[in-house]
Parts: structure tokens; sequence; C-alpha cells
């Protein structure tokens, strides 16, 4: 694993994420795009495949969008809480019904409280302690209950090409993993058993624009525009062709682990 020190105090303590949350998270772009129907689908078809029902805890929730696709598109299926350092953030989660844990995941005491699955969909890449973050969550699972991890690939197709210059290579995200490094890490959890590892996502139009630019830092406001754009993209139906061939390639990148993403499920024993 390929982690950045020092960390700035900021990104440790999460006032960084904290002092965020207005200016990124709540933004309209951002908000549109996350709230969208097509924006949590590659999540919610591997989350499915694993966990039909019961009591879900996402870990770094932000604005809840993806327990609200959850509960919107299976209402009754399941139970859905969050958990962010972001107040803001959380404040526009709880007013789409979401339930939020607004105290510190790791000093939460959740009592009696069990989980059928904890999802990280692109956090621990942010986590100083990522090895806390993931005993904690395997001791609120319940027997047989799913740990769904997402990170960026630091062995991804764009990181080869672009380098540096790469977006989500970023003083914010502190750990880097490839798919060897991730299980090894996953592995350290001796509650869990690892049930199913792979790659997923791939952004042409990120890659394009990053290719195109400087090594600075990508603000928040093109961030939240660009995602936009993607997501008006993936809900035009004009793009149905160009979707196949993207999808093709897309199937490729994951196969041999070149996508944007890696991601890792993991079973907590009986």
């Amino acid at each position: 694993m390929i982690y950045a020190t020092p960390v700035e105090p900021e990104l440790a303590s999460g006032k960084f994420y904290d002092r965020m949350g207005a200016p990124f998270y709540l933004s309209p772009d951002k908000l549109e795009s996350d709230f969208a129907p097509v924006r949590f689908a590659r999540e919610l078809r591997l989350f499915r495949s694993f966990c039909r029902s019961g009591a879900v805890l996402d870990v770094g929730c932000s604005t809840g969008a993806f327990l609200f696709q959850l509960k919107r598109q299976f209402p009754g299926d399941y139970e859905v809480a969050g958990t962010d350092v972001s107040s803001a953030a959380l404040d526009y989660a709880e007013r789409r019904g979401v339930e939020v844990i607004r105290e510190s995941f790791l000093d939460f005491d959740f009592e009696g409280r069990r989980f059928n699955a904890v999802t990280f969909w692109a956090v621990v890449e942010h986590l100083t302690q990522p090895k806390k973050f993931l005993g904690k969550a395997a001791s609120i699972l319940k027997p047989g209950g799913h740990c769904f991890i997402l990170v960026p690939n630091i062995q991804s197709l764009a990181v080869r090409l672009l380098g540096a210059k790469y977006r989500y290579i970023m003083p914010d995200h502190v750990n880097y993993f490839t798919a060897g490094t991730l299980k090894r890490f996953v592995a350290t959890g001796p509650s869990l058993e690892i049930v199913k590892v792979g790659a997923s996502h791939f952004n042409p139009l990120v890659t394009l624009k990053d290719f195109r630019g400087c090594d600075e830092r990508v603000s928040d406001e093109d961030r939240a525009k660009l995602l936009k754009r993607t997501t008006a993209y993936k809900q035009n139906a004009l793009m149905k062709p160009a979707k196949w061939a993207y999808s093709g390639f897309e199937c490729l990148l994951n196969m041999v682990n070149l996508a944007d993403n890696l991601f890792i499920v993991a079973r907590r024993k009986f």
C-alpha cells in the first residue's frame, strides 16, 4: 500500500471535509449528479448481489445519495443509516430521509446494534487509520454480513497514462491501493473472509481532460461540473451506441485490473 506521510492535521481530524460540506458536497451540480438514478448503478449491482435486505451502514455517506437510492429503488428491503464528518452533508442527508450518525465512526458506541452490510464507497483512501475502521466495521457486522470497499486504483490505465496529472492523486487521498495491497489490507481483519475482488469504472472524459490539463489540483467546481456532464451522458438515450462501445472497453479494463477503481467484498465469519 502506498500512503502519504506526513498527513495534514485537517485531513487527519476530518475538519477538511467538514469545511468542504457547503462549497462542494452541496453544490447544485454535485447534488444533481449524486442523486441521479444512474449515479450508483455499479455499486448497487454489486451490493445487491450479496445483500438483498437488512440493516445497512454507509461510512462516509456524505449527502446520503447511495442510501437514498437503496431505499428508493428497493422500498422496504433495507433499514439504512449513514455516518460522516461533514455536518452540512449530514444535514442534507437527513432532509432526504436518511438516518445519520453525527459522532466519529471510531468513537461512536453502537451498543448492540448490528448490520447486514457496512459500506465504504470511495472512503478508505481518505483515512489515516484504515485498519481501525476495518476492525470497527467487522465488529458491528452480523455473522454472515458483508463489508464493501471501493477505492481508486493506483495501477489503473488513467494513472499509467497521466501519472501525477491524474486528478485523483490528490492531497486528501492518503492511501493508494493495488489489487494485491487491497486484498492484503482486508486480510488483516481476522474475522473477515474475502468473497469477491474486482475492478470497476472508467471515465474517459476525466482522462482526456486531465491529459490536456496542468499539474495543479482540479477545482471542486470543475470536478462537480464534469460529474454532472458525465451523468447527463449516461442518461441520454441518444448515447446508447457509444455506451455499448464504452461498456465493452470498460469490461476489458475490469478483467485486467486497469479500471479506475478497485472493489472488495468481505464477509463476517460465523
